[in-house]
């Protein structure tokens, strides 16, 4: 009865912290505020060793044109070493690497990390039993569990 209460609780917890807003679209809540989330993911994806190619905020690209955004960010990241396996099944994978996470607050201040599901990349380019695509799924995953732990 214990493990079936266990078992209940990792749903309802799963349920609650995941959403697919969009196709493709991996969406995690996170109990921090934007910038916090985006900080501690980036020091994450550095600390695994990962490139970070640039740090969007469309925020204050808004502001600039006097356009209130609440907080949205995106961070571009990745390395060889995941990506070229990925573009080896598909040249076309190309497209949607490097890495892409975006950290945005909806309109009830909750604050969510999202990243694209390999998975979903892979079957967009028609390589869906892509050998690296499990891998992939894990480590971002892992990178978007450990940005978002309080």
């Amino acid at each position: 009865m214990k493990s079936v209460k266990y078992l209940l609780a990792l749903v309802l917890l799963v349920a609650l912290t995941v959403s697919h807003a969009a196709d493709g679209l991996i969406a995690v809540k996170s109990p921090l505020g934007a910038k916090a989330t985006m900080d501690k993911f980036e020091a994450v994806v550095k600390d695994k060793g990962l490139n970070v190619f640039a740090r969007i905020d469309h925020a204050a690209g808004a502001a600039k044109i006097g356009t209130a955004l609440r907080p949205t960010e995106v961070l571009i990241f990745g390395n060889p070493q995941g990506g070229t396996p990925f573009m080896e099944c598909a040249q076309s994978v190309g497209i949607d690497l490097p890495l892409k996470a975006l950290v945005w607050e909806d309109a009830s201040s909750q604050v969510w990390l999202g990243y694209n599901d390999p998975a979903y990349l892979a079957q967009r380019h028609g390589v869906s039993k892509c050998p690296v695509v499990e891998s992939l799924r894990k480590a971002l995953a892992g990178l978007a569990a450990a940005a978002v732990a309080p």
